[in-house]
């Protein structure tokens, strides 16, 4: 029995056909992706690696330009903003009766806004963040990597940062082979324990090495101008730390689901626990990182750590495997799409040819925008209001008032347009201040160095 309050069935028809017409041929209709057999801790191990990730190192910084007071409330709205809308995507991902599914961010959005309109708002904003998350992660690995080789081996000859960053870049065109999301979980979960341990090696490394001589904690003396875009931009840093949104759907596709036990139960059991793993490596990294080094600390904060060496060498490698893995879950549904589309319009076989042509082309391409804009803070507020912003503060609570229809001036319908402002204020502002910090501080960059 079809309850009113069930969509009406023309435009749960409509999601089925767009699914189809994506996916080609008659013959790549039957194609489903990966076996959906994954369980609740994968989809939060999955969650923490796409969260927790580069944007952590740079919380410090972010706080050094927005206080203590302003950097703890932006910090805390935005871990409490996000985890609201990612509860809303994992709802939404069965909202239609039936059995259908939307795995993908643009199949979700085709259902709020229409078959034609919704590709053209989610796929923009979604590619942004996996394509953005995957440059920022290029320059991350090779910083760290070259970081670590710096201290693990000091007689060594010192090599340009932009070959650390090709060397890094060069594990890639081998995982990137990998065929799916299930065949990523082991390098997945590495990553994710990865990142808990750097996360915590840095702020413990802190506490033990105490404040800088001097630590001051006012404002960075800069002209009004300058300090306003570095604010702007300090508030895309810490969006680009909450990222885990654009693939959320892509995650929960990989669970099974019966009427007895939607998707939805494990996967929300999963994000509450990726959730309370991102708590206890931002908020501490934060506030511990800004106490140790005030107003002078860096945008990555392990590199400006010097003691112990070997620990600091250690959680350095520590980043570069979760980078790694991080790269890869951001990278999966990317090559998913294109692969999809070489198939439809090209008529290609799905196979190892078309992944090693496709696949190697994109790592090389995220390689070369990494080697040559690596302003890994300046990228970080860029990306995180460009992309960020949309798809996690209020791009799900656009298609929740679309799709549920809450009654005005309700509860939900407050909540939801109070993130809507409040991610709108960051996506603009905080890209005109990445926007602003890469062309200044390209001014001053050798490129290639």
């Amino acid at each position: 029995m079809v309850s009113e309050h069930s969509p009406p069935p023309p435009k749960v028809c409509e999601v089925v056909k767009d699914e189809k017409e994506w996916a080609g041929d008659k013959e790549e209709e039957e194609y489903q992706g990966p076996p959906r057999e994954a369980k609740w801790w994968y989809s939060a191990f999955h969650t923490v690696t796409a969260m927790v990730g580069a944007g952590v190192l740079s919380l410090p910084n972010a706080m050094a330009y927005l206080g203590w007071g302003p950097g703890t409330f932006v910090l805390v709205l935005s871990w409490c903003i996000t985890l609201f809308t990612i509860w809303q995507m994992i709802e939404l991902h069965e909202i239609v009766p039936g059995g259908t599914r939307f795995d993908r961010y643009y199949q979700l959005g085709q259902h709020a806004f229409g078959r034609k309109l919704g590709p053209w708002v989610v796929l923009p904003q979604q590619l942004i963040v996996q394509v953005g998350c995957d440059i920022v992660y290029m320059v991350t690995g090779g910083k760290c990597l070259k970081k670590f080789m710096e201290i693990a081996c000091t007689e060594c000859t010192r090599l340009k940062q932009s070959y650390w960053i090709c060397i890094f870049g060069s594990i890639h065109l081998f995982l990137s082979q990998l065929p799916n999301f299930n065949s990523v979980a082991g390098v997945s979960l590495a990553a994710a324990i990865m990142s808990l341990s750097y996360s915590t090696i840095s702020w413990v490394a802190c506490l033990s090495k105490g404040q800088v001589d001097n630590v001051s904690y006012g404002y960075k003396q800069t002209t009004p101008a300058d300090n306003m875009f570095r604010v702007f931009n300090a508030l895309g840093q810490i969006s680009f730390a909450f990222a885990g949104h654009a693939v959320v759907l892509e995650i929960q596709a990989t669970i099974p689901s019966t009427p007895g036990k939607p998707s939805k139960v494990p996967m929300w059991k999963g994000a509450r626990m990726a959730y309370f793993i991102t708590a206890i490596c931002y908020f501490p990294v934060a506030m511990i990182g800004y106490w140790a080094f005030g107003q002078d600390v860096e945008d990555n904060l392990l590199l400006a750590l010097k003691r112990p060496e070997w620990l600091i060498a250690a959680a350095n490698m520590m980043v570069v495997i979760h980078v790694i893995g991080s790269y890869q879950v951001y990278a999966m549904p990317v090559f998913d799409m294109i692969e999809n589309i070489f198939v439809k319009r090209l008529k290609f076989q799905r196979g190892f040819p078309l992944r090693l042509v496709t696949r190697t082309t994109y790592v090389g391409l995220t390689l070369f925008f990494g080697v040559t804009f690596p302003f890994f803070g300046d990228l970080l507020g860029f990306f995180g209001g460009f992309g960020f912003a949309p798809t996690s503060y209020f791009l799900p609570c656009i298609m929740w008032l679309a799709i549920k229809k809450p009654s005005k001036f309700s509860r939900s319908w407050f909540i939801n347009w109070g993130c809507i402002v409040v991610g709108m204020f960051i996506m603009f502002a905080s890209t005109i201040g990445g926007l602003r910090n890469i062309i200044i501080d390209s001014s001053t960059y050798s490129f290639y160095s």
